[in-house]
């Protein structure tokens, strides 16, 4: 067979009947089909520059449904986009086409060879998941920072790389085979072809032996100029790998097709080789001056054969620190304005050891020697790498002056030899055009990969004809020194349009080819890396890029003020996207519970930012009354874990919050809105009914009834007011103790003034006895916790209004505020100073402290006197609000001061998350974030052990899930001894 060209023209995008098309995907597709406006907004965007609006996206649940699906698209001739994690940087992973998402479902490792060093897998798996769950040590080689969202299939369409490829190669390195399905409806395995192989392909004639001779046609015509043009450098990524199709390396057609972007095939499985790292580990930190400098001492280096050598520039360790990423590991770095990361592996410890010790002597004899640290505590490691791995998110957008950086030139990749070189000479042109402050360096430098983002001005049109000007002159500067445009994110639309520069125009004309070969309607993925779409078009912003500015009720003063920076910040990193095998934080529960990516804080972000976008096409058009944004925000627990795990700060719960003020404005509300955001006026009026109250709440037909009035869950028990309250407790008992300490404000909480009044009294035991005076504020004051979380913010500013200018005389005097409740402490310490700013509001933000904070600054030498809190053990449920704006490092050092044997679960949101999980129709979700982690210990747990959560959400979510009571620090640190005095029955307290 000849070879079929494209025209020299894109080809006009078809026009397909999306509603017959989605109908015959519906009846053909064993999986979600959603071409509702929220999905197709979710989807619209990856974490690149760029911005296309999907036709509608397919969640297969198996690989069949997925072919079903490429069948049905054939039909109607409808665009294909093979997407995985959605962090694609060069705009290869959104597309005006079918998006066929794997990541929901088609997660499965088919099988596994241990002996062989080989697996099977289906696309959607993420890399963290598939590494946990392989066996003896085993795992996938390359590891890109993104390890925790990103799948195999999209790694294998980007030929991704991470720091790991030092040693262990490309993904196109450590692909055996895959199984592909062409759009014209071939599907068959591939990988290596012997002669023999080729010919009995070939005599069995059809659209496999077409595509066989073609690619052997091809690859006759122009490997010369492959031979001649392909730079020969570890991280050539850009253009496709027709050097896979060389005799010696075996015609292997699987190689050739790792890095297509899906413009060529949809990969159904992949079958990979393994390795086994080698356990003993060192790491060498080494501090230069410069980038420049750094990337000079790379060629001393390699010949030490490192197992990762990793960069760091000074903007990404300013940028870190001031978003207090990894304070303490950052000062651990040894003096210097851009460091190298090298780390070492061996058969053990000692032999990394020896070998780190051997470079660091050799380059301590140079005449301008680096600084040096070295490390290897793998805890220490982690650590390190994990400043590394932040480097994408944390350049993001500067915290100081609010300057974003984008992607676009961040993946270029030189010969190590002539590294230091182009980087002296890109650097200058960074600065000619006007980028230095803001942009920032860092990448594989081993493998001479640069990434970086750059402060670009994408909104006007003098901006982006320099963004255009700067990426050509870029690409021009990386040819000339011998490298690739691309060294591990691909080409898509950033750099396609480039290709040329770098190959010439033959080279690209059998690119072309290669894509006539296996996609000659320009059906998969079109517009990327062949015929491209320039690269300043389908911008994200764009030269007219207009949002809307809406008058909001938060501050949001890390955004200038403005909600559409806020929806801004998202860059797509996916960190949010993360599975429970990757561990570590809170964000982000729904996601980790449905695996919809309209439940990721990521797809959250982006459905607020298209609705403020003012892009014509946006599918969101109805603004602050989208059902669509509203839907996905339904599902967020408001847990705050984003705004500490997210790598960009998103507060999805903040944005919540806005969003339901302004959706319900002047309309009725769900039920549950006012159950429960008005439960501090409505506790105060029942609690001197309490009995009564908890009779009715207890009684099966009136219980169902308030339920159901009340918007609350018939599964859930209502909780019971206990009686006295901690205020009249407290009152009634007075003050005692010498207070040699001084005096502290003790925040009556709504919940721990009605309904745990022991956990307030056992605080006020507790701080009495460290030798402080303990009192109330006066009046009956709220923080506002319950209406900021449905959306009521009016009010909530009321509230809060009364209670600053309560608190106001005896804040400014220096009392401190002990908060039990983390929730009520967030609002002080975050919310109150973004719905209420001023200098009261502020001076009560630092003023707020758990009771574990004010214990250890001001009591540092007081030990609990009861003797059962020694040797116990206690596992520990720490609150998502105090993991979002405070630390649990203050109750573990107490804790162990107390001979308390605690351990910190690593187990996320409790699922409760205040009114989350009493509103109907939150159950299951609800349910199924406790039984990720949190309910299992619990049950798990020996008698002997405390049960611990300072929450209490927490508290109740353990209680009405298994048959423990779980305590309050308080409760532990007062002893079951002086409990059993207060007046509450024993059972309220477990």
């Amino acid at each position: 067979m000849g070879t079929v060209d494209l025209p020299t023209l894109r080809p006009v995008p078809p026009r397909p009947d999306h509603e017959k098309l989605r109908r015959d995907l519906v009846e053909a597709v064993d999986g979600e089909v959603r071409f509702d406006v929220g999905s197709r907004a979710v989807y619209a965007m990856d974490s690149s520059n760029y911005r296309q609006v999907p036709i509608g996206v397919v969640a297969p649940r198996t690989v069949e449904a997925a072919v079903a699906a490429v069948a049905v698209c054939r039909r109607h001739d409808a665009p294909l986009l093979s997407r995985g994690g959605g962090t694609s940087l060069a705009g290869q992973g959104c597309n005006a086409a079918v998006v066929l998402d794997w990541s929901r479902y088609c997660t499965r490792i088919v099988s596994v060879d241990s002996a062989a060093r080989r697996c099977v897998v289906e696309p959607g798996i993420k890399l963290d998941d598939l590494n946990s769950g392989l066996p003896g040590g085993l795992m996938f080689g390359p590891r890109p920072a993104t390890h925790v969202s990103c799948t195999l299939g999209g790694m294998i369409g980007n030929n991704s790389c991470g720091s790991t490829a030092q040693v262990y190669g490309k993904v196109a390195d450590n692909v055996r085979r895959l199984e592909v399905l062409t759009y014209d409806g071939l599907r068959m395995w591939v990988g290596p072809t012997t002669d023999e192989e080729y010919v009995a392909i070939a005599r069995e004639g059809g659209r496999r032996a077409e595509i066989y001779r073609a690619l052997r046609e091809l690859i006759d015509d122009v490997e010369p100029l492959v031979r001649e043009r392909f730079p020969d450098i570890p991280r050539r990524v850009s253009g496709y790998n027709l050097d896979a199709l060389f005799a010696e390396r075996g015609f292997d057609l699987a190689r050739a097709l790792v890095g297509s972007e899906s413009t060529l095939v949809t990969v159904l499985h992949a079958e990979l080789e393994l390795v086994e790292p080698e356990p003993g580990s060192a790491l060498v930190v080494l501090g230069y001056p410069d980038v420049v400098a750094a990337g000079r001492a790379v060629p001393a280096i390699l010949p030490h054969l490192p197992h990762q050598l990793e960069a760091l520039d000074h903007v990404v360790v300013g940028f870190e620190r001031s978003k207090g990423l990894h304070s303490e590991t950052l000062e651990r770095l040894p003096a210097g304005g851009s460091w190298l990361l090298i780390e070492f592996r061996d058969a053990d410890r000692e032999r990394a050891q020896a070998r780190a010790g051997a470079l660091t002597d050799e380059l301590r004899a140079d005449e301008h020697p680096p600084t040096v640290a070295t490390f290897d505590d793998p805890a220490d490691e982690a650590q390190l790498w994990g400043v590394r791995e932040a480097a994408l998110g944390a350049s993001a957008r500067d915290p100081a002056s609010g300057q974003d950086n984008w992607a676009g030139w961040e993946d270029a990749a030189l010969p190590p030899a002539r590294l230091g070189d182009y980087l002296a000479e890109w650097t200058a042109l960074i600065a000619e055009f006007g980028y230095s402050r803001f942009a920032s360096i860092y990448g594989h430098f081993g493998h001479g990969c640069i990434h970086s983002r750059i402060p670009f001005d994408l909104t006007s049109a003098p901006g982006v004809a320099a963004f255009r000007r700067f990426m050509e002159r870029s690409a021009d500067l990386v040819v000339a020194h011998g490298g690739s445009l691309s060294g591990e994110h691909g080409d898509g639309q950033s750099r396609g349009e480039l290709l040329e520069r770098m190959f010439g125009p033959e080279l690209v004309a059998a690119f072309g080819r290669m894509k006539a070969v296996f996609d000659p309607a320009n059906r998969m993925n079109p517009g990327k890396v062949v015929y491209p779409d320039r690269l300043d078009e389908n911008l994200r912003l764009g030269a007219g890029y207009a949002p809307a500015e809406p008058a909001t009720r938060f501050a949001y003063p890390h955004d200038q003020g403005r909600f559409s920076r806020a929806a801004l910040r998202c860059v797509g990193v996916g960190k949010c996207r993360r599975s429970d095998s990757s561990g570590g934080g809170v964000m982000c529960p729904s996601y980790m519970v449905t695996g919809a990516e309209e439940h990721s804080t990521r797809g959250r972000a982006r459905l607020l930012w298209e609705m403020l976008s003012g892009h014509p096409d946006s599918p969101i058009r109805d603004g602050w009354r989208s059902t669509a944004v509203r839907d996905a925000l339904d599902l967020c627990l408001a847990c705050k874990g984003c705004k500490s795990d997210c790598p960009v700060n998103v507060d999805m719960a903040t944005y919540k919050a806005e969003f339901l003020h302004h959706h319900y404005q002047g309309r009725i509300r769900p039920a549950a809105h006012y159950s429960m955001g008005w439960l501090p006026l409505l506790a105060r009026a029942a609690s001197p009914l309490a009995p009564v109250v908890n009779a009715a709440a207890a009684t099966p037909g009136l219980s169902t009834l308030l339920k159901r009035v009340g918007g609350v869950e018939p599964r859930r028990d209502l909780p019971r007011f206990a009686s006295p309250r901690l205020r009249t407790w407290l009152h009634r008992r007075g003050g005692r103790g010498d207070g040699h300490r001084g005096e502290v404000l003790l925040w009556s909480d709504t919940f721990t003034d009605f309904f745990s009044p022991w956990v307030g009294a056992a605080a006020v035991l507790v701080l009495e006895d460290a030798g402080f005076r303990v009192r109330l504020p006066a009046g009956e004051l709220c923080c506002g916790l319950t209406w900021i979380s449905t959306g009521q913010l009016g009010i909530a500013q009321r509230v809060l209004r009364r209670t600053v200018r309560a608190l106001a005389p005896a804040v400014s005097q220096g009392l401190p505020v002990v908060a039990l409740e983390p929730s009520c402490a967030a609002v002080f310490r975050a919310d109150a100073v973004e719905l209420l700013p001023g200098a009261d509001t502020r001076r009560l933000a630092d003023a707020t402290r758990s009771l574990g904070q004010l214990l250890g600054e001001r009591a540092p030498d007081w030990r609990p006197a009861a003797p059962d809190v020694t040797d116990r053990k206690a596992i520990i449920q720490q609150h998502c609000h105090q993991h979002a704006t405070a630390t649990y490092d203050a109750e573990l050092v107490l804790l162990e001061r107390a001979g308390v044997d605690a351990e910190l679960l690593d187990s996320g949101c409790c699922g409760l998350a205040g009114n989350f999980g009493f509103e109907q129709g939150h159950y299951e979700v609800s349910q199924a974030c406790a039984e990720r982690v949190l309910l299992p210990r619990v049950r798990a747990a020996s008698r002997s052990t405390a049960v611990l959560a300072d929450g209490f959400s927490c508290r109740t979510q353990i209680a009405q899930g298994t048959d423990r009571r779980a305590h309050h620090l308080a409760e532990l640190l007062a002893g079951d001894a002086a409990l059993r005095l207060l007046p509450w029955p024993q059972p309220q307290r477990g």
